[in-house]
């Protein structure tokens, strides 16, 4: 039954996945209780097909119906209010939708070539798993990052915090993605410049996008480099590494490299999947989330380059310790309450 159930599930979000992007969650948004015809035209689909789609959605839980006894046609669907912010709402803490786009979009669509990478013992470039992954990835840390985020760094950063809000201020957002967390650190900290890099040109061109428009050019950039490499040092009163490190082959030399571009007194700030210490045979969910993570997507492309650390999605403060110490840092683990992370300070080792 348990099998049954996750696969069940699995097809269930699929269907959600598909609701998303044929538009048949905003048509339903837009025009409240509605009639499979009413639907259809709204979003420009075939009627009997979105039929089947609403009942499905009705019998999942997900959408409500009117009048469930009346003939198939007149019958009228509705998107709950609080379904509608999970599912269609990116500015609220509780929209899930990144939660559905990933597992579906990014991971499901390259099982095959997971399957060969696998059997072969090798890695899979970032690339391969397109742009469904790369931007549901960053959309399912926007609500740490504008609803967290900087409770997060003045409660457990007070001293950095204190330091951002004065003139001059530095701020390197390594592995930034699509830009995301720099937009966002920019907007917190107006005093500070932020430069974002990452080591993929289509996710750095994606970052530029979003910085247009903003009004923060003059004090944002981007630019594509490898955080393993020499780069600039010695300037940055905060590093910030987010839901990252896990994925690169070479974290100790990723961390030695932030270690050099901190300013005197300066930290680097990780945000980490929040897991147990040890191995459990009975994790919470949210680990075994990491865990389905990790073998679908996060280890392999760690894996994509030699050598590899291999650490993958489950990475426990013990291996970040172990990661610190060798490039010369000093670790201070903070819970912040969070079902799926976690963060670690890191400060250059004393003596």
């Amino acid at each position: 039954m348990r099998f049954f159930g996750a696969g069940l599930a699995a097809a269930e979000l699929m269907t959600c996945y598909l609701g998303l992007e044929i538009g048949a969650y905003q048509a339903l948004a837009d025009i409240g209780p509605a009639t499979p015809a009413e639907v259809a035209d709204r979003a420009g689909l075939d009627e009997r097909m979105i039929r089947e789609w609403l009942e499905q959605q009705a019998g999942a839980g997900v959408l409500r119906v009117e009048d469930a006894g009346k003939p198939a046609r007149l019958r009228r669907f509705e998107l709950p209010p609080e379904h509608a912010e999970a599912l269609l709402d990116p500015e609220s803490p509780h929209w899930i939708a990144p939660l559905v786009v990933m597992p579906i979009g990014g991971m499901a669509a390259i099982l095959p070539e997971l399957v060969a990478a696998y059997r072969k013992r090798t890695g899979l470039s970032p690339s391969v798993y397109g742009e469904a992954m790369r931007s549901g990835q960053a959309e399912l840390n926007r609500g740490v990052f504008d609803h967290h985020l900087s409770e997060w760094i003045a409660r457990h950063l007070p001293d950095i915090e204190a330091r951002l809000h004065v003139p001059g201020a530095s701020i390197t957002d390594v592995a930034c993605g699509s830009g995301l967390s720099t937009v966002t650190l920019a907007r917190l900290y107006p005093a500070a410049r932020v430069h974002g890099l990452d080591i993929d040109s289509e996710s750095v061109a994606a970052a530029r996008r979003r910085l247009a428009g903003t009004g923060f050019g003059d004090r944002v950039s981007f630019g594509v480099q490898d955080a393993a490499e020499e780069g600039p040092s010695g300037h940055s009163l905060l590093v910030c590494v987010f839901d990252a490190l896990h994925d690169m082959p070479r974290p100790v030399e990723v961390l030695r490299r932030c270690r050099e571009m901190l300013a005197p007194g300066g930290s680097v700030l990780l945000m980490e999947p929040s897991v147990a210490e040890h191995f459990s045979t009975e994790p919470a969910d949210s680990e075994r989330f990491h865990y389905a993570v990790s073998v679908l997507h996060c280890l392999p492309i760690g894996m994509s380059e030699t050598p590899t650390a291999a650490t993958g999605t489950v990475m426990r403060p013990a291996t970040v310790r172990s990661y610190a110490r060798a490039a010369g840092l000093e670790t201070e683990v903070i819970d912040v309450g969070h079902l799926f992370y976690r963060l670690y300070r890191l400060r250059p080792a004393s003596g």
